[in-house]
């Protein structure tokens, strides 16, 4: 089970058919400020028939697990030779097959499973020496591909990130050929503070953003100076250079602050080869481009996945952590609190590593 049960006083379960009613009565758990449902993750999904699947999911508060009235395709939680999931957003998980990328509301424990949303968007156009079968991830510009003004981007490994506007008439790509090639396996994020798609370089020194008004053939490039760098011991720098980094963008929509998180993995060393995290180290960046290490992130809680990383503020959730970080990969669970250099991580495989940000309860 996922290192989240670990943190869970108790284990609650309900009859499938009360879940939803118990959910939209009880505000304990709930969002003080609006009818949102907490930061959850997907724990498992058990057979319940024919190509469906019913999910469990947990509460990033660690109020509850539940087994929700909520049935959603196999092939979300199954690998699937001719359907691929490639990243979530917004609650939106997006699926390719013969490329075409659908995006759906199925891992959205507040959308109808009954009438599930389904939004095909326009056949992927390669660029000349561009490749689309393989995805970075995607990412949107606003909660649902249903608003008007949303804009949806795919970022694939290699030189190319493509947008495109689905509830628009005119919805055809908008394909950019990144010239760095230290942007080539970058993860694109939406920054609202902004209104601009960014990705993070290739060792979290450059960042590139895109107005799709503006620089639509030339990004905006801001360079990072990194402060206030911790002092570290031989020991914990060998073991630094000896693990795989990986960093991330989160904005914190609530503060206005963005967040640079480095996240250092090592293959396990026994049994069927799995990645671990062994550090996290997190910087806060400020307007004139300096990234300033900082154990105290305040009352956020930040959580990277494969979805679009999001960040909410703790106090929102009645029994949720502040100041740290929730991360979830296929195999692995970590969470990590900064101000104690506290990390705890667990192998463990996921049916759908994908964090989902508080959905309106409707």
């Amino acid at each position: 089970m996922s290192l989240l049960l670990s943190r869970l006083p108790k284990l609650c379960r309900g009859k499938p058919g009360l879940i939803r009613y118990s959910l939209l009565i009880l505000s304990n758990g709930f969002s003080t400020s609006l009818r949102q449902t907490p930061p959850c993750t997907i724990i498992t999904a058990g057979y319940c028939g024919e190509g469906l699947k019913n999910l469990v999911i947990c509460n990033a508060n660690g109020l509850c697990c539940v087994d929700l009235e909520k049935k959603v395709p196999t092939e979300l939680v199954e690998e699937n030779d001719a359907t691929v999931t490639i990243g979530a957003s917004n609650g939106w998980v997006a699926t390719f097959k013969d490329g075409v990328v659908r995006l759906q509301d199925d891992l959205n424990p507040f959308a109808s499973d009954i009438n599930p949303k389904c939004i095909p968007l326009p056949p992927l156009v390669t660029l000349p020496g561009c490749q689309t079968q393989v995805v970075t991830n995607v990412a949107m510009s606003s909660p649902s591909p249903e608003d008007e003004d949303c804009v949806v981007a795919v970022k694939f490994l290699g030189p190319q990130l493509s947008f495109c506007r689905p509830a628009q008439s005119n919805s055809d790509w908008t394909n950019i050929r990144i010239e760095s090639p230290c942007f080539f396996p970058s993860r694109v994020m939406f920054c609202k503070r902004d209104e601009m798609f960014c990705l993070l370089g290739s060792g979290g020194h450059l960042i590139g953003s895109w107005d799709l008004g503006k620089h639509t053939n030339k990004p905006k490039i801001q360079r990072l100076q990194f402060q206030n760098l911790p002092e570290l011991t031989r020991r914990k720098q060998e073991r630094l250079h000896s693990c795989c980094t990986s960093e991330h963008l989160v904005e914190s929509r609530s503060t206005g602050e963005t967040f640079l998180v480095k996240l250092y993995r090592k293959a396990t060393a026994s049994g069927r080869v799995k990645m671990q995290t062994k550090d996290v180290l997190v910087f806060k960046l400020d307007e004139e481009g300096n990234a300033i290490y900082t154990q105290d992130i305040g009352d956020l809680c930040i959580f990277i996945s494969n979805s679009e990383p999001f960040c909410v503020p703790a106090s929102s959730f009645p029994g949720m952590f502040s100041n740290c970080i929730d991360f979830l990969d296929v195999d692995e669970s970590a969470f990590f609190r900064p101000n104690y250099s506290s990390l705890k991580s667990m192998n463990s495989p996921s049916v759908a590593p994908y964090h989902i940000p508080p959905q309106n309860i409707v």
